[in-house]
């Protein structure tokens, strides 16, 4: 039985003089979540705006889209993950991965270790900070971080743990991530620690099949159900109209994909609304993906995207 389709957006900040009437609007639209990214450019503290934009909100979930684990220690992570899982009443989806963008570590003086270091890093982070939503006490010894005996990060008062969603587009990743994940985000690698011409090709349909195979690989290694797994993608492009063959072929050009991969990549929403919703019916169909986070940069976008493509495709589940 398929996931449910749910929808998100995925925003930096919002106009400082009308961010509460956005918000709301984006509620009512009938979105399910609202997701920050985390980087250190022009844009809000994800924990912070999170904490601000549940508070003026009532059934809006609150995520971060994801997390670095180099940027706060996981027991900071896990303090701040419950707390926003309390004030929000439950609806906190805690996004965290390995860390990819070069200039974050470099602007702020932070290591930039090699993936394998980093995805180490982030399984150890992993165990401490669902500890700490569920013990009384944690210690962890580990190659990364030593904890002695610290307590549990806040009662979440009779409130679930946060659901924890990992994105990522390598194997080893992925696979970490079917062990640990209760959603995973399918992401193109960004090895090279920045986005290039070549990256959208990561996410083509026959890449993304693979992907979703290496997270069914770590959930069954660990003794997981991976149906029980909700898989997210983020499409950085949304045009609903009936004529994209012209977006299309320039997105082909620029991402070395043909014009028929590019139709049917999750990176790229494109084509007449009808168009878009049968194809992620058959996406999901194929591969799972059945959560899916498009930009909040224009509110036309969201309002005709919602009306299209959301309200339909939830209407079936």
């Amino acid at each position: 039985m398929p996931h449910p389709f749910r929808f998100g957006v995925q925003i930096a900040k919002l106009p400082a003089d009308r961010w509460r009437d956005d918000i709301r609007q984006i509620e009512a639209m009938g979105y399910s979540t609202i997701f920050l990214p985390d980087h250190f450019g022009d844009q809000w503290d994800p924990t912070t705006a999170l904490a601000g934009l549940a508070a003026v909100t009532d059934r809006l979930k609150v995520g971060s889209l994801v997390y670095d684990v180099d940027y706060r220690h996981p027991v900071v992570y896990a303090k701040a993950a419950a707390t926003l899982q309390v004030l929000s009443g439950g609806r906190h989806e805690f996004g965290i991965g390995a860390g990819w963008m070069e200039t974050d570590y470099v602007e702020a003086g932070i290591p930039y270790d090699r993936p394998g270091v980093r995805i180490s890093r982030l399984e150890e982070a992993l165990q401490i900070i669902r500890s700490m939503w569920t013990n009384e006490r944690t210690s962890f010894d580990g190659e990364f971080y030593r904890i002695r005996e610290i307590a549990r990060a806040t009662e979440l008062g009779g409130i679930a743990p946060p659901k924890i969603l990992i994105g990522g587009g390598g194997p080893r990743l992925l696979r970490l991530a079917g062990r640990h994940a209760d959603i995973v985000g399918i992401n193109p690698r960004m090895v090279d620690g920045k986005i290039t011409a070549e990256t959208p090709a990561d996410s083509s349909p026959e890449r993304v099949r693979q992907k979703i195979q290496w997270v069914r690989e770590g959930a069954e290694a660990a003794g997981r159900d991976p149906d029980a797994i909700e898989f997210n993608s983020l499409s950085f492009v949304t045009a609903i109209s009936d004529d994209v063959s012209g977006l299309r072929s320039a997105l082909a050009s620029s991402s070395g994909m043909t014009v028929e991969q590019v139709a049917d990549c999750p990176l790229f929403l494109t084509g007449s609304a009808q168009e878009i919703r049968e194809r992620l019916e058959r996406q999901r169909e194929e591969t799972g993906i059945s959560y899916i986070v498009i930009q909040g940069g224009d509110p036309g976008v969201l309002e005709t995207f919602a009306k299209e493509i959301l309200q339909p495709l939830a209407a079936i589940g």
